[in-house]
């Protein structure tokens, strides 16, 4: 039984002689084993822990020597192991939490005399010089051959790069990496992101760029990336929608879409308040939604995508008279801020409600609307501003949503107003 982790040997006698611990681990390598007993003269089972300056290793004998385990940080890699004889603290930190459980598991069962055979024991010898680095916080594979096939990822890794290796779907052993801070997986050939992505409980960073993405998944959208992803990359794939969900990371501060299907923007993009970096360039957005003027961006990048001229007289037409009676509740719902869930109205009202539209008015409207588009100059979202097209415009089409002819028709006059000036 081996594990690897910070280690600091605490003597309990330093308070008597006015001294106290350095308070810091030193990388090391446990081994759990049989060794001699010069005391009883057989074999015992001993713990050895080498160090990069002691690699053959300081021994100390468990077989009823463990006077108490400290545990209550386990699932942050770190335990006590306190021994009787010699009166030492054994502090373990920043261990796999799986490793660490095993390990004390092993550690007790030695302590109590268990049959040596039952035990998962190792041999003590003097450790590699590698094995008693440093952690690895960071690690770039740019090609496949030098793609680990047979080792782990190193389990301290903050940051990881793997591109250029042709991978179709991503390794579930980075998955483990509880650590992981900047994962860029750009460069390959990944069709599906795994749900688990969303365990990376630490992710601040996510790059995906040329890659053959076809969808977002709404589990990503709701996992814990919810709280940490600031980074995403996703330019250069195959999507052609963004699921509503998308707007719930709204810890998100740079955002890339460049070269994609997208035929659309998610519905409530304004909820991303901590945007500052939005790039959708040469997408299919013939149009932004109207949560668009919400944004407030340091750069905005739309260049190249097809939209269309923006005419408050080309209209959809979409109400009836008089409306229904779902329609009036739902729009009551909204308008009072009533709180709803699947728990007090059936599932699909609360889809609907999800993408209420706000109507010029301030009120809601939800299936029955009358939609037009009109300009509008993008530095009113951003201080800088990517041309649109070629002809030097800054200017694009955003949805507008009304939710009556009469709150429609005040509209017209207005534009109409504004055009005799």
């Amino acid at each position: 039984m081996k594990l690897q982790c910070d280690v600091e040997v605490v003597n309990r006698m330093l308070p008597t002689f006015g001294m106290r611990s350095r308070g810091k681990g030193t990388r090391a390598m446990l081994s759990i084993g049989k060794h001699l007993d010069k005391t009883a003269q057989r074999q015992s089972v001993f713990l050895m822990i080498c160090t990069a300056r002691d690699r053959a290793g300081a021994k100390y004998k468990l077989k009823n020597n463990i006077e108490k385990f400290f545990t209550w940080f386990v699932e942050e890699g770190k335990a006590t192991v306190r021994l009787k004889e010699p009166a030492v603290d054994i502090c373990l930190s920043k261990a796999d939490t799986n490793s660490l459980k095993n390990f004390l598991s092993a550690a007790r069962l030695a302590d109590k005399g268990n049959d040596a055979s039952s035990l998962p024991l190792s041999t003590l010898a003097p450790v590699r010089a590698r094995d008693v680095e440093q952690p690895k916080r960071k690690l770039t594979i740019m090609s496949k051959k030098d793609y680990p096939l047979t080792s782990n990822f190193p389990y301290s890794l903050e940051q990881l790069q793997v591109s250029y290796c042709k991978l179709a779907q991503v390794d579930m052993r980075m998955l483990s990496l509880k650590v992981l801070r900047k994962l860029d997986l750009s460069n390959n050939h990944i069709k599906k992101l795994p749900a688990t992505i969303g365990d990376l409980s630490r992710l601040s960073e996510l790059s995906l760029h040329n890659n053959h993405l076809e969808a977002f998944s709404e589990a990503l959208c709701l996992s814990t990336l919810q709280q940490t992803l600031q980074v995403l990359d996703i330019s250069q794939n195959r999507l052609r929608c963004l699921p509503a969900q998308f707007c719930q990371l709204r810890e998100l501060v740079n955002l890339k879409l460049d070269d994609n299907q997208l035929a659309r923007l998610p519905f409530h993009i304004g909820r991303l308040s901590k945007l500052r970096f939005l790039s959708a360039a040469n997408n299919q957005l013939s149009g932004l939604p109207g949560d668009f003027r919400k944004l407030s961006l340091e750069n905005l990048d739309l260049f190249g995508n097809p939209f269309i001229h923006a005419n408050p007289l080309d209209h959809t037409m979409q109400l009836t008279f008089p409306l229904p009676l779902q329609e009036l509740a739902l729009r009551a719902v909204a308008n009072l801020r009533i709180p709803y869930g699947p728990h007090l109205i059936p599932a699909h009202l609360c889809r609907n409600l999800e993408v209420a539209k706000t109507c010029e008015c301030g009120r809601a409207c939800v299936n029955y609307y009358i939609e037009t588009a009109v300009s509008m100059n993008l530095h009113q979202v951003s201080h800088t501003v990517v041309l649109v097209d070629n002809m030097g415009g800054t200017d694009a089409p955003v949805q507008q949503f009304f939710c009556s002819l009469s709150c429609y028709s005040q509209y017209l006059d207005l534009v109409l107003q504004r055009s005799l000036r």
